[in-house]
């Protein structure tokens, strides 16, 4: 078993599984419908082309550093009729960091990693006014993708890395498999059309964090406290 992983690092980011009408979420990590939009980019797909080889593939992520939730007020205005627009509010993550995965066929995975590394068309980490960073890939590593994210170093920034204890517990979520209960979350893409998108209900589960050693911490504290701080 191998995983294709991503390191999704921007100044912005914005993964929303729930926007609706005039207020667009942030959302706290990537979603699958995001990613594999990314990927279906890379690879030159059409929004009308078929993803369901895509949609097969088994998601997961790992949250390295949560970024923080940014406002952004815009005004649509209809060209055809002038001022006043409408205003909609945009949210955002701001300094976050995330390694994405998937697992599924070797060739498929092998075709993947070759379309991130040259994409058909340009790459957003969730909205266009989110390019992608230069070193999106990490490449394909041992493991399906719970396995793969364990193994792989911490990507946090080194300011970020002083601001935490000398142990750090990074979440850890993943696809949920057969008789794993986890929470459902509607961002399976069905179809990427713009008259017609459409999206699908999947069982998303948190796994065990991932503990690391931060050698630039400065205190140890308890992981209960840095829960609670967090909430």
């Amino acid at each position: 078993m191998q995983s294709l992983l991503l390191k999704l690092k921007a100044p912005l980011q914005s993964w929303s599984h729930q926007s609706r009408f005039r207020s667009r979420s942030a959302g706290d990590e990537p979603t699958k419908s995001g990613v594999l939009g990314m990927l279906a980019a890379a690879q030159g797909r059409r929004r009308t082309d078929p993803i369901e080889d895509l949609v097969k593939l088994e998601f997961g992520v790992r949250i390295d550093q949560p970024g923080t939730l940014e406002r952004d007020f815009q005004t649509a205005v209809d060209w055809r009729k002038g001022p006043p627009g409408t205003i909609v509010t945009r949210y955002y993550l701001a300094d976050a960091v995330f390694v994405a995965a998937v697992s599924g066929p070797p060739e498929v995975l092998e075709q993947l990693q070759a379309a991130i590394a040259s994409p058909k068309y340009p790459l957003y980490l969730g909205r266009r006014a989110c390019p992608a960073n230069a070193d999106l890939l990490l490449g394909i590593k041992d493991g399906d993708v719970e396995a793969a994210l364990r193994a792989e170093p911490w990507h946090a920034a080194p300011w970020y890395r002083k601001t935490k204890a000398t142990e750090v517990y990074l979440p850890l979520l993943r696809d949920g498999r057969p008789e794993e209960v986890g929470d459902f979350r509607k961002d399976v893409p069905l179809s990427y059309a713009s008259e017609n998108r459409q999206y699908g209900l999947r069982e998303v589960v948190e796994v065990e964090s991932v503990r690391v050693h931060n050698d630039l911490g400065q205190s140890a504290r308890d992981p209960f406290f840095e829960a609670v701080v967090k909430a």
